[in-house]
């Protein structure tokens, strides 16, 4: 928000300097976050008129002025701009005034005014542009004052140039400060200096016509004012007063009728928008758009439209986005002469994100997003009539009467102020006085009792909801810098992690000592990412997402993976191994909104992993051979331990079939890991197999306890078994087998070798192996004898054979 103090102090102007005053401001809430002067340090300037102008007589380019410097006194001036004529009036620079430097920077010094001779001629001052003053960047010509400008006044009083320009940044729930009265309003109650609010006369009606209107949708528009204004000049000129102010506010001048409509914006806060009543077909209607309508808008683009955008229209077209921009077909012209002027209630959930769905932001669609006041559109109306018609206005102009539609308004529910709870979030003292004067200076409604302070919030204040925001209003008033300096005091109580879970930072750092290195990965990924590695078919789209392969959110890790591999690749590196620990986002209908989750969508917390290259790093020990699902299951194995995954054969569509496998922990799917399939690595142009990993992260953060258990007294038996099993038996059914049997004495048992007969051997057919299992035995509360070590491998053997159909080798 930006405007010139001047404009402030003319509604309210309190007994402070520019610097307090901003201190106030930014005290009070509105950060004054720059200070800067209207214009740069000049003098001796003065408004001066052309008399007459002649031809240089030693060069084609250039005049010899006679001009006016008032007090009668007619001084000849050498000009070269291209639009110096007799009858205008134009800064000079007398000699002996210093003009702002040329240059920038600190060691830019100021231009002196000298007599100087131009080709003969002797010149005796300068008439200036905009860009020597450095007013304006405006290099085209001589800057040409209004005709009404007294001869001889300084140019910086003329143009009240000795002015300082206010840039605040506001916080979103400060909309009703988005206009230079409504922080002239908080001026008031910051510092007690009468607010003189602006008086608006309604404007005589001399033509009984209105306009059709019709508002379907009272949860788009709340109340809609207009009125029709016929026989008005849009050829006349903007007035040099506003154009000087809106161009203060940061507002370059359009045309008049542009210019009026954003000038009551920056004045008071209300976007409203003119029509050229003759291109509007029959009345307008207040709606919801209708999914593929289109609506080319004021600054030449086309969008098209769905149900969630409010719009207005006519009989026959779309003609306005709601409270953000109007469209080209209706809009003013050189042309029109009958227009119709709208100011609405726009609800703020109504407009809010609109205009950034078609990239591009308004300031109005910045104000009605944080609530503009409803109960005042019949009187901006009359303002932006009243300028109509100064500015624009002839003997054929003719207003009618304002039609105001209400249609549902804000209800103004009471808010309860405790003063006792007051004192106590503010952390001093507060009396009921200060809360009822607060009150007061801030032209509130309000009503007391012993301790308590009902108030009513006024239409314009879309920020008090709570009653933590009434005691904000008091502290801003009462003032920041009365509050305590010291630190506050208390009782921190040290709340330790309990050891049965293990934080994601050790989980972090239980990946890093085993060599992994993690990345981060964007949340919203490629959906081609999505369709080649989830297992997820419904995606989780991004409604507007800040580039186009940003589309949808990820439901698994692989792809932020593989596509860290390949930044990797291309920059040299061979061996890897990466993970990464962050959320994936599923479509899950039971899931609910809360903190930062969204209905119908579950955020779980995943681990995923890739490795690449070689197995371990070049040495000369060991041949070197590439990673493999081995390497990579050993690595999560000691990331479970102590708990004792299952690895499953499954399939996956991103990994190689065969060659994959679903994570088991005590019968519960927590994950998969196998080699990523070749159709894959194809596709990402991958010069060797990656193996891949996803887990649940809670999976691993839970833990079990360690307890203390004393050294065995007794020494173990071992036994070694030579079994036969069919070549299918896997490794895990092979030791759920052995446990099964084990009778609580079998400690720990060991598959330590396999042999295959490559020609036929006598007991072992062409689709069995024989295996060699060795087990340690051991009872902690008697020593093993021979016969109860024998009882007990027998059982194994039973537990073997009538499991998975093993049976003791012959000798």
């Amino acid at each position: 928000m930006q405007f010139p103090e001047s404009w402030l102090r003319e509604f309210c102007d309190p007994p402070l300097s520019t610097a307090e005053l901003a201190e106030r401001l930014t005290m009070g809430g509105l950060e004054v976050e720059n200070l800067r002067p209207a214009a740069p340090p000049f003098h001796g300037v003065v408004v001066a008129e052309v008399l007459e102008v002649a031809r240089h007589p030693n060069a084609d380019k250039l005049r010899v002025c006679q001009v006016n410097a008032g007090g009668g006194e007619r001084l000849e001036i050498v000009c070269g701009a291209p639009n110096v004529r007799a009858g205008i009036k134009v800064p000079l620079a007398r000699v002996g005034a210093e003009l702002p430097p040329a240059g920038e920077g600190e060691g830019a010094k100021s231009f002196r005014i000298e007599v100087g001779t131009i080709r003969g001629v002797e010149s005796r001052g300068m008439l200036c542009s905009a860009r020597e003053l450095k007013l304006s960047e405006d290099h085209g010509g001589l800057l040409i004052l209004d005709d009404a400008a007294p001869v001889g006044i300084d140019l910086r009083q003329y143009l009240r140039l000795d002015d300082t320009i206010f840039t605040l940044k506001l916080t979103p729930n400060l909309g009703h400060c988005l206009s230079v009265f409504g922080v002239a309003r908080e001026v008031a109650a910051l510092t007690g200096a009468p607010l003189k609010a602006p008086r608006i006369a309604p404007v005589p009606v001399g033509d009984d016509s209105a306009l059709r209107v019709a508002v379907e949708a009272p949860d788009l528009c709340g109340r809609f004012s207009g009125r029709i204004v016929r026989g008005v000049d849009t050829k006349a000129k903007t007035p040099a007063w506003m154009a000087e102010r809106l161009a203060r506010c940061g507002q370059r001048t359009v045309a008049p009728l542009v210019d009026i409509s954003n000038y009551v914006m920056f004045e008071l806060g209300r976007p409203s928008h003119i029509f050229d009543l003759d291109t509007i077909d029959g009345g307008l209607t207040v709606r919801w758009a209708r999914p593929g309508e289109t609506l080319e808008l004021l600054n030449g683009a086309t969008v098209e439209l769905d149900g969630k955008v409010g719009v207005i229209a006519d009989d026959s077209h779309v003609e306005s986005l709601a409270g953000i921009m109007g469209g080209a077909r209706t809009a003013v012209s050189d042309a029109t002469r009958n227009v119709y002027v709208e100011a609405a209630f726009w609800w703020p959930e109504s407009v809010a994100g609109r205009s950034r769905r078609y990239k591009f932001s308004t300031d109005a669609g910045h104000r009605f997003e944080r609530g503009v006041d409803p109960a005042s559109t019949v009187e901006h109306i009359e303002r932006i009539t009243a300028l109509i018609v100064e500015i624009c206005g002839g003997s054929e102009t003719r207003c009618g009467p304002v039609d105001d539609h209400v249609v549902r308004l804000p209800t103004l529910s009471p808010l309860t102020l405790r003063v006792a709870r007051a004192a106590k979030v503010i952390g001093m003292p507060v009396t009921q006085a200060d809360c009822e004067s607060a009150m007061n200076r801030l032209g509130f409604a309000w009503t007391s009792s012993p301790g308590r302070i009902e108030v009513v919030p006024p239409s314009w204040r879309f920020d008090l909801v709570i009653e933590e925001d009434l005691i904000e209003e008091v502290i801003r008033l009462i003032g920041y810098e009365r509050l305590d300096a010291a630190a506050p005091r208390g009782t921190l109580v040290a709340h330790l992690p309990s050891e049965s879970r293990r934080p994601p930072a050790r989980l972090r750092q239980a990946l890093a000592d085993l060599g992994w290195q993690e990345t981060i990965g964007f949340s919203f990924v490629d959906e081609r990412w999505e369709r080649d590695f989830s297992a997820h078919g419904a995606l989780v789209r991004v409604i507007n997402p800040i580039a186009q392969n940003l589309s949808v959110m990820r439901s698994t890790l692989i792809g932020s993976l593989v596509d860290a591999l390949k930044v990797n690749l291309a920059r040299k590196a061979t061996r890897l191994r990466l993970f990464e620990l962050g959320k994936v986002y599923l479509r899950d209908a039971t899931a609910v909104a809360g903190g930062a989750s969204v209905a119908g969508v579950r955020q779980p917390l995943r681990v995923g992993g890739l490795a690449f290259g070689a197995a371990t790093p070049l040495q000369w020990g060991e041949p070197e051979r590439t990673v493999d699902f081995f390497d990579v299951k050993g690595d999560l194995e000691a990331l479970f331990a102590p708990l004792r995954p299952a690895f499953v054969p499954a399939s996956h569509p991103a990994l190689h079939p065969g060659r994959s496998a679903a994570i088991e922990v005590e019968g519960r799917r927590v994950g998969f890991v196998g080699e990523l399939h070749p159709r894959w690595r194809q596709a990402y142009e991958l010069p060797g197999n990656a193996v891949v990993f996803e887990l649940e992260a809670e999976a691993l953060m839970g833990r079990a306890v360690p307890t203390f258990v004393p050294l065995p007294k007794q020494q173990p038996a071992l036994r070694d078994l030579a079994v036969v099993a069919k070549k299918s038996v896997t490794h895990q059914a092979l030791m759920a087998a052995v446990e099964a049997g084990a009778a609580g004495v079998v400690r720990a048992s060991t598959l330590f070798d396999i042999y295959e007969p490559k020609t036929p051997v006598p007991g072992i057919a062409d689709d069995e192996r024989s295996l060699a299992l060795r087990l340690e035995l051991r009872d902690d509360a008697q020593t093993l004898t021979d016969e109860r070590i024998e009882s007990v491998v027998a059982g194994v053997l039973a537990s073997l054979a009538s499991r998975l159909g093993v049976r003791l080798r012959a000798q």
